[in-house]
């Protein structure tokens, strides 16, 4: 069976999955890896990568390279999301991908994708494991630049929109204070419902049976609201919050220090100070999907645009 590597790098982490499928065409993980890089640092103020977190992201990058090498895969695609988007100087971190993908499988290198295949891909992998009877599905992919709604069934996706909205974004604008001030919470709010509404505005909600929500944010989020002791991605995968426990949850984070959140166990450090701003987001999206649906409860997935990229590669 061919052996797969996709690489997902977005504004605050780059993610790695070695997978192969296997008779049923069902992928089989080979391996799972996370690093926070932070490629997006700053970019929002200045418009371009930083040259430390381009160098954080070479050299997780090359370490990726080396399990995809020993783990004889055959296929590779890395993808580069909101953050890549936006930066004036990003030809450095293409020049940087290609020298280091090429050694897995010649002529490789990074590529941008657009809002909406991200959006694409982050629905497949979401709901690849869920009963179609579920369906319709809101699915939302919380990033650190960018947020993706999609909507769609086992069919496929019906709608989707990329809103200009994340956690290292809103935290960078928003939230400098540690504690974040009660202005700066309220000024938060205001500029994620504002970037958050036109999304909803083109992606119609008011038919979906079921919220899904992926990636770091919502994992972390569903992982201190569990009372986990240590993170425990099979203990989060298809877990369910209601929309009370995961309004008190955000609330919470949102108000902690930085060395109150780094003090909970489930707790990535790389996510210390943004969480707070993943959390408002989190919030503003339980409150559209409320206010526009019956929908009272969030599953989040461990399975997200890494999973949705890796089907691609073996279909």
């Amino acid at each position: 069976m061919t052996v797969v590597g996709a690489v997902d790098c977005g504004t605050n982490s780059i993610r790695l999955l070695v997978a192969r499928p296997d008779d049923t065409g069902r992928l089989i993980d080979l391996h799972r890896e996370m690093r926070v890089v932070r490629l997006g640092q700053g970019v929002d103020a200045t418009g371009r990568f930083a040259g430390e977190a381009i160098e954080r992201t070479r050299s997780a990058l090359a370490d990726y390279v080396t399990t995809m090498s020993a783990l004889g895969v055959e296929r590779v695609r890395m993808v580069a999301t909101s953050a890549t988007r936006d930066a004036a100087n990003r030809d450095e971190f293409f020049a940087m991908t290609a020298e280091l993908l090429g050694a897995v499988v010649p002529g490789s290198r990074a590529e941008v994708i657009t809002g909406d295949e991200e959006a694409r891909l982050s629905f497949a992998g979401a709901v690849g494991e869920l009963d179609p009877a579920r369906g319709p599905f809101v699915v939302t992919d919380l990033g650190g630049g960018s947020t993706e709604v999609v909507v769609g069934d086992a069919g496929g996706v019906h709608a989707a929109h990329s809103a200009d909205i994340g956690c290292v974004r809103l935290t960078e604008r928003c939230l400098p204070s540690d504690p974040p001030t009660e202005s700066e919470i309220a000024a938060a709010r205001e500029f994620a419902r504002a970037r958050l509404a036109p999304a909803f505005d083109a992606v119609a909600v008011d038919g979906v049976h079921s919220w899904v929500g992926v990636a770091g944010t919502m994992t972390t989020l569903a992982a201190v609201g569990a009372g986990l002791v240590d993170y425990d991605p099979e203990a989060i995968h298809l877990s369910r919050m209601s929309f009370a426990d995961l309004g008190a949850v955000c609330e919470r984070l949102v108000h902690m220090t930085r060395a109150q959140r780094a003090a909970l166990g489930p707790m990535h450090p790389g996510r210390v100070d943004v969480i707070g701003g993943g959390a408002l987001v989190t919030a503003e999206l339980a409150r559209e999907i409320a206010e526009r649906s019956a929908v009272g409860e969030l599953v989040v997935s461990e399975h997200d645009i890494l999973d949705g990229i890796a089907m691609g590669l073996v279909n």
